[in-house]
């Protein structure tokens, strides 16, 4: 019988190995992926593999010893030009052959044979041809059992059998357990280009991966769930190729970043290069936006490698055509202040050239209502609503732009300009960033903002995308912001813009404050601002005190346009410039007719009101010769003319000189109206209260209906609940009396009352507080308040004016006199006291030595005091002229108690 031909060696590249004993060999490809074949090795037997539990099969555990064929034999020809043999025997769809390493079939080695030797696989002696090739194998065997070598150990065998885990119990918790450490794996199966099977050693955890940032045409699924041949999906197979031929069986580490769907996300670690990045750049694969989101480091390589592939059209992007606008030069970057924070993604900013730029913040959507459904219209706003405070952390973010941007200086990077539509203005996103800080990521990991999601072949985005998708997952994670279920904050702002009633309300309480800080949220015109009162939880419209400024073109009612005044424009600039969204401080004096308050307004310790006078945008107002900021005003004013500064350019000194003139004939006009008044009370501030005499029987029969209201229904005490601001009924402690009053404080048990109707104070029990019958809230308060100003008044003339118009007893005038003498020492020399003649007169004529003690405590006060005085010839001249005076007034006060003694002497 003759011997069968010996089949002829063929070459090709090992893919995977199956088993011990079975592996898949390809071709090299040809414009697509090649043909395969599973070889079977001849006349051996391999230890089967662990099978998981797929359909019906049950799940099978490892024989002794199959990994470890498994392995040697893949890591000895994974992906290796290998020499094999194949035959097919009759009777069988299998085909088995025998491989060798290296380039000559003479001197390469036989793998079959390595394997026995290793004690591997086991030698089939049934059923096999007889022959020097059998009998050799044999051998072989004999001698690796008699060395005890794999499989043929005489123990131990149980050591090596995998404990597979075929699934993963909580996917979460495995993820936060590994903390994102890179893990060893072996690759064992790639489903499609961008997700693939691995066991991850030496736990053996055997798990299905996501690759992150990435994806590839994946394979449509018959109903069976398998691939179907007859859909064909382009770049499906070749994507599936490039990574088998570069992944498959290899070894490799597994990040594990994410988990969606029981399937993991992650990043797979190559020494020879990153496998996600090879596809994009080849174009087997685009970026995935919420996978991206997870990655640490690298999505801006991906991003990069697929902007190559798009710009080189490489197959899936064959049709690419780009949506952006290109842009470069100084339009692509720039710097400038930010002048206004527009809403939670828009800023304004002021370019060198002092033009402004309304920019966006690339990619981020501020806070929504709940009730917005994306991709709809927004409905329209209901009258009266305020966005910026009823949509929950809207506030917010505007506030945390506002405070670290507004008058900064930051640098802008323009990444798309999104073209007009839909009756929207044309939009330039841009990444704007401060102290190397991006704003907008700032803000998103704050939860003050979303990022929003684009359509795959959208690239109008921010340049930094995937870092603002990373900041918003954490944001999400940690329940920040927009993303908190509860502590929603809640704004409740009373607008009293043109509300008289509300504003009224606030008056008082803002007319105390000596000063109130607020907010600037919008300005009208150089002098008309509208504000935010954090105090008061208010906003107020608020004119400045003590000045004239021109308002600019505005719309008019009916839409009539109105022109605007010389210079007006430029106020409001200024304006603007100065506080626009800035915290500013405010003293509020009195309010307009129509709900608008009017006072003083200080920003970064600036008035406004000076500032706009100085710089020659207005003039001084007849109102502020009564302020207390006349002066600095006036020196402002005189400023501006000397420099003729903007309304002072064609400004004549000999034209003020005559209005100066026509003022005074004016004043010297005035008519003073005395009117008879009864002083009720007097403060420590040099306020009193008065009440006109005419009014006297009014406020009579009103006190006398109150008690005998009171009289005939006494209060029940506890019964009504005192609340600041209320007008009520209130004992007055000295005569146990029910007069009418105002609540200033509550304090426990405790009311500070002021009587509305006398003008004092005084703290009261609560039990001494009851309501006031509407009948007796009509009439006005019957005393008013008259104050002392020291820019106006000279202290003298004040009280002597006071007492010349009231019967004010001598009594009273001369303790006063005494006071002043005592307040300002020898009042006949004080420069910066004008007393008057009859001030004068009397302290020269004073019949007691209160001179002579003032003279005395100045001197040893200006000495230091009496544990620091020296002797020197000033305190000696003082010392002398103080006990000359002394002496005098003694021998005057003895001498008229003898010349009072004789008298009555001789009347006796």
């Amino acid at each position: 019988m003759s011997t069968p031909p010996q089949p002829q060696p063929k070459r090709g590249i090992v893919k995977q190995v199956l088993s011990g004993d079975s592996v898949i060999i390809r071709g090299v490809p040809k414009g697509g992926p090649p043909p395969e074949k599973q070889i079977n090795l001849s006349n051996i037997t391999a230890p089967k593999l662990a099978r998981r539990a797929i359909g019906n099969s049950e799940e099978t555990k490892d024989e002794p010893y199959a990994w470890e064929a498994r392995e040697f034999l893949r890591k000895k020809i994974i992906g290796e030009d290998v020499l094999f043999t194949v035959e097919k025997p009759p009777n069988t769809t299998r085909e088995y052959g025998v491989i060798y390493i290296g380039k000559d079939i003479a001197t390469a080695e036989n793998l079959t044979e390595t394997l026995i030797s290793e004690g591997l696989v086991s030698v089939r002696r049934e059923g096999v041809r007889a022959g020097p090739e059998l009998q050799r194998l044999i051998e072989l065997e004999d001698a690796a059992k008699s060395a005890g070598k794999g499989k043929w150990a005489t123990s131990g065998a149980q050591e090596h059998i995998r404990d597979i885990k075929w699934s993963v119990d909580n996917p979460r918790n495995f993820v936060d357990k590994c903390g994102g450490k890179p893990i060893a794996a072996v690759i064992e199966h790639v489903r499609d280009g961008s997700t693939i099977r691995a066991f991850l050693t030496p736990d053996f955890y055997h798990i299905t991966l996501m690759i992150s940032g990435i994806r590839c045409p994946g394979f449509k699924l018959n109903a069976e769930g398998k691939p179907d041949p007859n859909a064909v999906v382009p770049y499906s197979e070749e994507a599936k190729f490039f990574v088998e031929s570069r992944l498959l069986q290899r070894d490799v580490e597994i990040v594990l970043e994410s988990v969606n769907n029981n399937n993991f996300v992650g990043s797979i670690i190559h020494p020879k290069g990153n496998i996600a990045e090879a596809l994009l750049q080849e174009g087997f694969a685009h970026c995935v936006d919420w996978s991206i989101a997870f990655m640490k480091t690298g999505a801006d390589k991906l991003r990069a490698a697929e902007k190559i592939a798009k710009e080189a059209k490489k197959r899936i992007w064959e049709n690419y055509q780009p949506n952006t606008t290109q842009i470069s030069g100084k339009e692509k970057e720039f710097s400038g202040t930010v002048f206004e924070v527009v809403n939670g993604d828009a800023l304004v900013v002021k370019l060198a050239d002092g033009s402004l730029k309304k920019v966006f913040l690339a990619s981020i959507r501020p806070p929504r209502p709940s009730d917005e459904k994306p991709g709809e219209p927004l409905p329209p706003r209901v009258k009266g609503s305020r966005p910026l405070y009823d949509i929950p952390w809207m506030f917010e973010a505007r506030e945390f732009l506002r405070k670290k941007l507004i008058g900064k200086r930051v640098n802008v990077v323009v990444d798309y300009i999104q073209a007009a539509k839909d009756n929207f203005p044309e939009k330039t996103g841009c990444t704007i960033t401060i102290g190397g800080v991006n704003v907008a990521e700032a803000m998103v990991s704050k939860g003050l903002a979303t990022v929003v999601r684009y359509r795959q072949d959208d690239d109008q985005r921010s340049s930094h995308y995937d870092e603002l998708l990373a900041a918003e997952m954490k944001a999400a994670k940690s329940g920040s912001g927009v993303h908190s279920k509860k502590n929603i904050p809640n704004h409740r702002v009373a607008d009293v813009s043109g509300d008289v009633p509300k504003a009224k309300q606030f008056l008082p309480f803002l007319q105390r404050a000596a000063r109130t800080e607020a907010l600037v949220e919008f300005v009208a015109s150089g002098s008309r601002l509208r504000l935010y009162i954090a105090k008061e939880t208010c906003l107020v419209t608020f004119l400045l005190a003590g000045i004239s400024c021109p308002r600019g073109s505005r719309p008019g009612p009916n839409g009539v346009h109105m022109e605007g005044e010389a210079f007006g424009e430029e106020a409001l600039i200024f304006t603007k410039d100065k506080c626009l969204q800035r915290e500013v401080e405010i003293h509020v004096e009195s309010m307009d007719k129509a709900g608008n308050f009017i006072g003083w307004l200080w920003v970064d310790g600036t008035n406004l009101s000076v500032a706009l006078v100085e710089e020659g945008y207005a003039t001084i107002h007849f109102s502020a010769e009564r302020s207390e900021y006349f002066r600095s005003l006036k020196a402002a004013e005189d400023s501006a003319k000397a420099k003729k500064l903007r309304r002072w350019k064609d400004y004549v000194e000999e034209d003020e000189e005559e209005e100066k003139k026509q003022e005074e004939d004016r004043v010297l006009e005035r008519n003073i109206d005395y009117q008879d008044v009864v002083i009720t009370e007097a403060t420590q501030e040099l306020h009193f209260y008065a009440q006109s005499v005419k009014e006297g029987p009014k406020l009579e029969t009103l006190m006398a209906k109150i008690e005998q209201e009171f009289s005939a229904n006494p209060p029940l005490a506890g019964a009504y609940n005192p609340k600041r601001g209320d007008i009520c009924a209130a004992k007055f402690p000295h005569d146990n009396l029910w007069y009418r009053a105002r609540v200033e404080k509550v304090s426990g048990p405790n009311v500070t009352v002021f009587y509305i109707d006398y003008g004092n104070r005084e703290i009261i029990n609560v039990t001494s507080c009851a309501s006031l019958p509407s009948s007796f809230t009509n009439d006005k308060p019957y005393q008013d308040l008259k104050k002392f100003t020291s820019n106006d008044d000279q202290l003298d003339e004040f009280f002597i004016n006071i007492f010349s118009r009231v019967n004010a007893s001598q009594g009273l005038i001369y303790f006063t006199k005494k006071i002043l003498v005592l307040f300002h020492s020898n009042a006949a020399v004080e420069q910066s006291f004008s007393v008057n003649k009859e001030c004068m007169v009397e302290n020269l004529h004073e019949d007691d030595s209160l001179i002579a003690q003032r003279v005395s405590y100045d001197a040893v006060t200006a000495a230091g005091g009496l544990l620091n005085m020296t002797i020197s010839k000033k305190i000696i001249h003082a010392v002398r002229n103080t006990s000359g005076i002394r002496k005098k007034a003694l021998e005057n006060k003895r001498k008229i108690e003898v010349d009072l003694s004789q008298k009555r002497k001789t009347a006796s």
